[in-house]
């Protein structure tokens, strides 16, 4: 049946920021941008963020739909692979991004720490150890 997730699209109310956010502020590499639509190339991975109004309609349904922007985190996490946990911590905190955690190694094998976006879309970055 499913054989995988092949892509990650944010759906985002401030298109804008979330935009600088992750190209500017992370460092993403822009694949394609459009004045509401932005996706990132990430080896694999299709990541790209949408604009809400826009969304709703291709998705087929009111935007009203969607619940509204509270500054509370998700209830999701997006898990990303990296060499070097440590690094990429120094880096972000440098420029801001707003950590809830600094790296620590986890049990199950896997150095980590978490972030979230301007959206409160919560990040793992991952290394195996």
């Amino acid at each position: 049946m499913f054989n995988r997730v092949s892509a990650i699209v944010l759906f985002v109310q401030d298109f804008p920021a979330c935009l600088t956010f992750y190209r500017d502020t992370l460092g993403l590499p822009v694949a394609q941008l459009e004045a509401k639509f932005v996706a990132f190339k990430m080896q694999d991975q299709d990541f790209a963020l949408q604009e809400l109004a826009q969304s709703a309609e291709m998705v087929g349904v009111d935007v009203s739909a969607f619940e509204p922007l509270s500054g509370k985190l998700v209830r999701s996490i997006l898990c990303a692979d990296v060499d070097d946990v440590d690094a990429i911590y120094a880096t972000l905190s440098a420029k801001g991004v707003p950590f809830t955690r600094p790296p620590l190694t986890q049990p199950w094998g896997y150095r980590v720490a978490y972030f979230h976006d301007p959206e409160g879309n919560l990040w793992e970055l991952r290394q195996s150890v």
